[in-house]
């Protein structure tokens, strides 16, 4: 039997009020895995609701024992690792290894997060009057509003749920429908650790049903949201029109730059991991190879070499390096952009269509694909396709390397090969992003460090790390006067 999950509000798992469930189907094989609840905005009113009652009690709760609650919540996540794992591949398509390796995103981040129930700090600083002590403080925002999406089905929530708890926040979670079971997960498994109810709820179905509703909702405080560009620009508008905070991980159009000087072997296992890796449905996928003239032929020869050796398949199966696309309509759109690639001049050297072979037939799976003759001003050298397709584009030096990679509305990951650290070194500074890889390529971010982007990508804030509670919690400056007499700031000062 196929299993239906059930969505999560104030301490329960309920059905939908709107008694409807969804079918989710694995993208590999065309089958329907699991069911889950339709929500609407009745269900989001109720968690918005609950989260609201339990904010009071979840606030005063000290900090240390929310982080040893979370520690709790990395241990479950480590002994349930392997089975996470497996139902990851299952609903997002990706292959079994990189699927472990998100699960250990999100034990390394819930960890991470757990130790600053002892380290949400503040700041003391001196007075301008005597006898006065000055300092702020962090406090939680209220009630998140959480919103993830299909590629990172796990990592991205715990990126965030776990911060906002420690901080003292209350949430409402909607995953995406393309992938909601492993934030399902993630969310009963918090629960065994002890969170108590209302304090995480969640609801499931589609963006018009429950993401719309818990955006536009009264009782929400913050929303966080990692996604496309216009669904993250949509709900920014409509934070403003409630005053409320809005924190966006968007898209990304990521270069790799690889100069003369480069190791050339090790800027192909960059760019084949870079570009293919989860199909290139990373927001921080590279899409963009920029190699300077003098070693395009060497580094393209190469490059296609391992690129038509990458096994397509299952990510069950037994030697699968790249997976399917989450979906039908997905693989519509990315198949679209490669036959625009076509028609606008770029020169197809590799792939371009969906497998359609025994093997493949009955899952969403398209070709790795590789572009040459890519100029800026094409639309794949400029949007954001979200799947295996990369340009290659020459530059003529440096220079014009550095103004190609930064001539998208995008900002996110950037990298560069070289041996030259002069040029490592202006490329720090010059690049238009918000993470700069030097010979390594433009994915792999690591859980204690800042991430996000500028531009298109994101509106300043940035995730993991310690900006991880920055986004969570709002600041609040405190005066202490022990003069005994009235001072006035500003006028008292000789």
């Amino acid at each position: 039997m196929v299993k239906t999950y059930l969505s999560y509000i104030n301490g329960k798992w309920v059905k939908s009020s709107s008694g409807k469930t969804f079918g989710k189907i694995n993208p590999a094989t065309g089958q329907v895995i699991f069911h889950c609840q339709a929500g609407n905005g009745k269900d989001v009113n109720a968690a918005v609701e609950a989260a609201k009652a339990a904010f009071g009690k979840w606030k005063s709760f000290p900090p240390p024992e929310k982080g040893e609650i979370l520690f709790m919540a990395a241990h479950i996540l480590e002994k349930r690792k392997e089975e996470l794992a497996v139902l990851l591949t299952k609903e997002n398509g990706k292959n079994l290894e990189e699927a472990r390796g998100e699960v250990q995103e999100a034990i390394d981040i819930t960890k991470y997060v757990a130790g600053e129930g002892r380290r949400l700090l503040g700041e003391t600083t001196t007075s301008e009057l005597p006898d006065k002590f000055a300092m702020f403080v962090r406090e939680p925002r209220g009630v998140v509003g959480v919103i993830t999406p299909w590629n990172f089905p796990i990592a991205i929530p715990a990126w965030k749920i776990p911060a906002a708890l420690v901080c003292g926040n209350t949430l409402v979670f909607k995953p995406s429908s393309d992938a909601p079971a492993c934030g399902i997960e993630l969310v009963r498994l918090l629960n065994e650790a002890g969170i108590p109810p209302g304090v995480l709820n969640l609801v499931t179905g589609s963006g018009a049903a429950v993401g719309e509703p818990l955006a536009k909702h009264k009782g929400i405080d913050h929303i966080s949201f990692t996604g496309s560009t216009d669904v993250g620009t949509h709900l920014y508008v409509e934070g403003a029109k409630k005053l409320n905070s809005v924190e966006l991980e968007m898209g990304g159009k990521n270069p790799q730059i690889v100069l003369k000087d480069a190791d050339i072997d090790l800027a192909v296992d960059g760019a084949l991991w870079g570009a293919f890796g989860t199909s290139g449905q990373r927001c921080t996928a590279t899409s963009r190879i920029i190699v300077e003239k003098h070693v395009a032929k060497r580094f393209t020869e190469k490059f296609l070499k391992r690129v038509r050796r990458i096994k397509v398949g299952n990510g069950l199966g037994k030697g699968a390096v790249m997976g399917p696309i989450i979906n039908a309509g997905q693989m519509t759109k990315i198949l679209g952009y490669i036959d625009k690639g076509r028609k606008e001049g770029a020169k197809l050297l590799v792939g371009g269509h969906r497998l359609k072979d025994a093997e493949h037939k009955k899952g969403f799976f398209i070709a790795p694909t590789v572009f040459t003759g890519v100029t800026p001003g094409m639309t794949i050298a400029r949007e954001e396709i979200f799947g295996p397709v990369v340009c290659i584009m020459e530059a003529r030096d440096f220079e014009d390397a550095v103004r190609i990679a930064n001539s998208v509305e995008y900002g996110l990951s950037w990298s560069i090969y070289t041996k030259d650290i002069n040029k490592a070194m202006k490329a720090m500074r010059l690049a238009e992003s918000g993470i700069v890889y030097i010979n390594a390529p433009t994915i792999g971010a690591e859980v204690h460090l800042p991430f996000g982007g500028v531009k298109g990508t994101g509106n300043g804030g940035r995730e993991a790390g310690t900006e991880a509670i920055k986004e969570f919690t709002g600041i609040k400056t405190v005066f202490i006067d022990y003069s005994g007499r009235l001072q006035r700031a500003q006028i008292d000062v000789d």
